[in-house]
């Protein structure tokens, strides 16, 4: 169980987060965010999403540009611009889904279907929510290698699955054990298929014996864990008043049958524990990686740090310096 809390009673649930939290990588913003943030607006608007209930207040309360700028601090403009444009898609189609889903997870099939079949097979969308995939597809295509798509486009129908396994989840009547949450949280997290996109953001690609790595491909997916598992420290409030499952805070509050306090602790040390391992191998396979190669690992790393600091800003999860750090 975790030691003795250094904060007072008059502490919030954030501050018991920052105060155990391991966060070793220094905070950045990129330059291009409020340009970012106007083109997100465009954007959304081009493709008729803010017009639907709700979308324009859940982009407000989220700032999709923010995120992808302090996530992605040391990209090009244009770079930026797509790492947005995708936060922002996959905000609205996590809610949309989630949503649906919360009603049957059969509902889900035809929004899922349609995405993999334009991320798959190229087909034309038949809603708007399609057509802004389509056209974000578009934009990875003309800026990526054909290589460096066909990885995104994979790891973005990995997401797009794991939103019917979080559909089939939340229907269930049994309680989530954590190592099932995180499975499903691994898909759901959407971090992945961002990591083309600094392989991208590089003057060469990655050979197939870097990019192929063991040591590079565990340092993917501790940046995928840790980046999200941090978000659902500070989410955790307002996923437990909604109900929802896929939490990693919540699992251990279900498994421990503790407090919400302890059971944000138990994650904070998981976290710690990935995020060490994420320096120990970054460390390791440093020297041999290319600049390329180099530029690839600091972009996973910026997903840690970012989901940190926008967490702890965004709206969205303002609930959480509302609940005390002491039960």
């Amino acid at each position: 169980m975790p030691g003795v809390l250094n904060v007072t009673r008059d502490s919030s649930l954030r501050d018991l987060i920052d105060s155990h939290l391991h966060m070793p990588f220094p905070c950045a913003r990129n330059p291009h965010e409020s340009e970012a943030a106007a083109g997100v607006d465009a954007w959304l608007r081009r493709w008729g999403l803010t017009d639907e209930p709700g979308v324009a207040t859940m982009i407000a309360r989220t700032r999709p540009a923010e995120l992808a700028s302090r996530t992605s601090p040391a990209v090009d403009s244009g770079m930026l611009q797509i790492v947005a444009h995708q936060i922002a898609y996959q905000f609205v189609f996590d809610d949309r889904a989630e949503d649906v889903g919360r009603r049957s997870p059969g509902l889900l099939v035809p929004m899922l279907c349609e995405s993999i079949a334009i991320l798959r097979d190229g087909r034309p969308p038949g809603t708007r929510l399609g057509a802004a995939l389509a056209d974000l597809h578009r934009q990875v295509r003309e800026r990526c290698t054909p290589a460096q798509a066909a990885r995104w486009a994979w790891k973005s129908r990995e997401y797009v699955h794991g939103l019917l396994y979080e559909a089939v989840a939340q229907a269930q009547p049994f309680p989530l054990r954590p190592g099932d949450c995180t499975s499903i949280r691994s898909l759901t997290a959407g971090v992945e298929p961002f990591h083309p996109l600094y392989e991208a953001a590089q003057p060469h690609e990655m050979s197939p014996a870097e990019l192929h790595h063991p040591d590079v491909q565990r340092l993917g997916r501790l940046s995928a864990d840790a980046a999200v598992w941090t978000a659902d420290l500070f989410s955790a409030v307002k996923e437990q008043r909604a109900g929802e499952m896929i939490n990693l805070a919540l699992a251990y509050q279900r498994e421990h049958r503790c407090s919400l306090q302890v059971a944000v602790l138990l994650a904070v040390q998981q976290i710690n524990r990935t995020i060490e391992e994420f320096q120990r191998l970054r460390q390791r396979v440093g020297p041999e990686l290319s600049t390329t190669g180099v530029g690839y690992v600091d972009g996973m790393a910026g997903w840690i740090q970012g989901c940190y600091h926008w967490s702890r800003a965004v709206p969205r999860y303002s609930d959480v310096a509302s609940v005390p750090a002491v039960p």
